[in-house]
This record gives C-alpha cells, structure tokens and sequence, in this order.
C-alpha cells in the first residue's frame, strides 16, 4: 500500500515538474504575449459587427437586471410548499 502511494507522489511530482517547465517556456520563449490582437481585432471588424455586440451586451445585462428583479419578487412571497 505504501508502494503505491509513493508511486502515485512520484507521478504527480513528476507532471507537476512538467507543467511549470511548459510554462516557464512559454513565457520566456514570449508565447503568451500578442499586443496586436486586440489592434487587429477592431481594425478587422465591421460597423455593424461592433453595433450588434453592443446591442447583446446591453441585452446580456438587461436579463441580468430583469434576473436579480425577479428574485427579489420571489423573496417577497416567501417560499409556500405546494398543497
């Protein structure tokens, strides 16, 4: 039983190594850093793409809102089990 464990430790150990060595080499190596995605990404893009991502995020935090209202309604009745 102790085997098994020391086992498993060793493989953990091991691809936790491995995973701070893909990530310490991926910054140095800078494969995390892109300054022109963002420049690209409105430069790329239409009018109206820009107009309907505005409308859904307004939408998105409209729902939000109508959400929290609707909650707060429930809490109001108080909860009533069904007879």
């Amino acid at each position: 039983m102790t085997g098994i464990i020391a086992l498993m430790m060793f493989v953990s150990i091991l691809l936790g190594m491995c995973a701070l060595f893909g990530l310490l080499w991926g910054i140095k190596t800078k494969q995390f850093e892109d300054y022109s995605k963002f420049l690209d990404g409105t430069k790329f893009d239409s009018e109206d793409a820009l107009n309907d991502a505005y409308k859904m995020e307004q939408k998105k935090k409209e729902a939000l809102k109508n959400r929290k209202d609707n909650k707060d309604l429930k809490k109001d009745k108080g909860y009533r089990p069904p007879d």
